[in-house]
């Protein structure tokens, strides 16, 4: 007795309605831009009308390809336990949409740095690409971005973008938004503006925030005082002891520029025990655009990064990368949220 012939739409269907060979159909349902929009678009149409479906295993044999990119967390220090810094939360919707919309699957790892996370990754082919969110001391970092690269390993992180990034890294214009943050506290008439976090080599976006705020100091004709310079990581506790710091050391301040808003929300605490009133006697700016930046009493003015454009240039340089395309541009503009806690 002969085998029953599926009734299910293949790719061939879709390639004869459309007048196209069946690759280009294998491309366009990929999103690969190496097919016109307009035909793309055609051949879409019809796999809806057909309802039609990826056969996944079927494509990943054809292609090599395990079509799944992996999303690794790495720990970061929290007083909750959590150990991901609510901004990289935050920015997984966007992340995960996109990987819907260009037909990967995507797999949420958390990782502690110790681990031997990469070699887990590249050698079982479990997936096609890594995305690195999340990784601390930048020092302890780049020794295994350097083995990603010399591995192969296909992979995008977020961070800050310089010339001498190991491997492909996507972040913000964190020079650029820290000089927006100091020109728009200079204009609310503040002068002695300090920054909380830690300014180095060991945490490159803070430091590249650190100098926009240098920048805007000298620009306005401003002495840069490093006293008012104190470290601190992206927690609301370390923020809190940095204020504390910066208030015992007894130099005058009359505003906060901090390296995050977790960071800022401490250090409103703390401003508050000691009597200090945000923004009458210290006018206060966060960075990131978390969701708890509204709902400090007062809400926090913060510079805000963009999410949504954040998640998808994730998924479009890492896709760049296994379909060997140009990789698109890796830096995003910010924008400055005015709210209450600076006075205007």
């Amino acid at each position: 007795m002969g085998q029953k012939r599926s009734n299910r739409p293949t790719s061939f269907d879709i390639a004869y309605r459309a007048g196209v060979s069946q690759p280009t159909v294998s491309r366009a349902l990929r999103g690969s831009r190496s097919v016109s929009a307009e035909t793309r678009a055609r051949i879409e149409a019809i796999a809806r009308e057909l309802n039609y479906t990826v056969d996944k295993n079927a494509s990943s044999l054809r292609s090599q390809r395990a079509n799944t990119i992996a999303l690794l967390f790495f720990e970061e220090p929290s007083e909750d336990d959590s150990r991901i810094n609510p901004f990289f939360l935050a920015m997984l919707g966007s992340i995960t949409r996109q990987c819907a919309n260009r037909g990967f699957d995507l797999l949420i790892s958390f990782q502690k740095m110790e681990d031997d996370w990469h070699t887990r990754y590249q050698d079982s082919h479990r997936a096609d690409g890594l995305i690195l969110l999340g990784y601390g001391d930048y020092t302890q970092y780049e020794q295994r971005l350097t083995g990603l690269v010399a591995q192969g390993t296909r992979f995008v992180r977020w961070g800050s973008v310089r010339p001498d990034n190991i491997g492909a890294t996507v972040g913000s214009d964190n020079f650029g938004a820290g000089q927006m943050a100091g020109e728009h506290l200079i204009a609310q008439g503040r002068r002695d503006i300090a920054f909380l976090g830690q300014a180095d080599e060991h945490y490159p976006e803070f430091s590249d925030r650190y100098r926009g705020l240098q920048a805007a100091l000298a620009q306005g004709g401003l002495a840069v005082n490093p006293d008012l310079q104190i470290d601190a990581l992206t927690t609301e506790e370390s923020g809190y002891l940095a204020a504390r710091t910066l208030i015992a050391q007894g130099a005058h301040f009359d505003a906060i520029f901090a390296g995050s808003d977790l960071i800022a929300i401490g250090a409103m605490r703390a401003l508050s025990e000691a009597g200090l009133s945000v923004p009458a006697d210290v006018a206060l700016m966060g960075f990131d655009d978390i969701p708890a930046a509204g709902m400090t009493n007062p809400p926090l003015t913060t510079m805000m990064q963009d999410l949504k454009a954040a998640g998808v240039l994730l998924i479009e340089t890492l896709l760049a990368q296994i379909e060997d395309r140009a990789l698109p541009s890796p830096v995003l503009p910010t924008r400055l949220v005015r709210r209450k806690s600076c006075g205007g």
